[in-house]
């Protein structure tokens, strides 16, 4: 099914804010990045702030799918999955274009927790831990939900240690750690 003109919109307008940030990119940017009118974007979207929640929401949705993939493709039982994550997001590191997490920069510049922008952020961080806690309750671990919390934090940490540069594998060094958890906290 081709694309409708607001699907094309959402996605290059994804490839702007991922690029420039949300509040360094403006309605003149957009329109001269993604080759839409103003007129057009407000036919799609009252404002430009309805438009990052579409956007969000196709990062969320493309993003945990991939994950998800990711994880299943590298890894057999849900322990060896959990461990694959962090193979998945080194493989992301490694994309050219790389800049960190869409959320985090999200929530970072609509910092009050009331923000529709900054509540669709931490709802993408919620699913993820729903899944990583689905996981850990399959894989028989004893606490499967401050499991899912630590994984989570070593994968939060990977990911800003990746975007910041100063280590050389931050995947493989947030591996290593996630292996040393799971490996404590014992299976029933």
């Amino acid at each position: 099914m081709r694309p409708t003109k607001r699907d094309e919109l959402v996605q290059k307008a994804l490839d702007a804010f991922y690029r420039n940030g949300f509040h360094a990119t403006g309605m003149d940017m957009l329109v001269a990045e993604t080759g839409i009118s103003k007129t057009s974007m407000y036919k799609h979207f009252r404002t430009k702030e309805d438009l990052i929640l579409a956007v969000l929401r196709l990062r969320d949705e493309r993003f945990r799918n991939w994950l998800y993939r990711r994880m299943e493709e590298l890894g057999q039982s849900p322990k060896e999955q959990l461990i694959a994550m962090f193979d998945a997001l080194g493989e992301w590191f490694e994309e050219q274009g790389f800049k960190g997490c869409m959320f985090v920069k999200a929530s970072s510049e609509y910092q009050e927790p009331s923000n529709p922008i900054h509540m669709q952020s931490a709802d993408h961080k919620r699913l993820l831990e729903q899944h990583f806690t689905e996981l850990a309750t399959r894989g028989g671990f004893s606490k499967p939900g401050l499991l899912a919390r630590q994984l989570l934090l070593l994968k939060e940490g990977a990911i800003v240690t990746a975007h910041l540069g100063h280590t050389t594998d931050p995947a493989q060094d947030a591996k290593k750690a996630a292996i040393s958890l799971l490996n404590l906290q014992s299976q029933l």
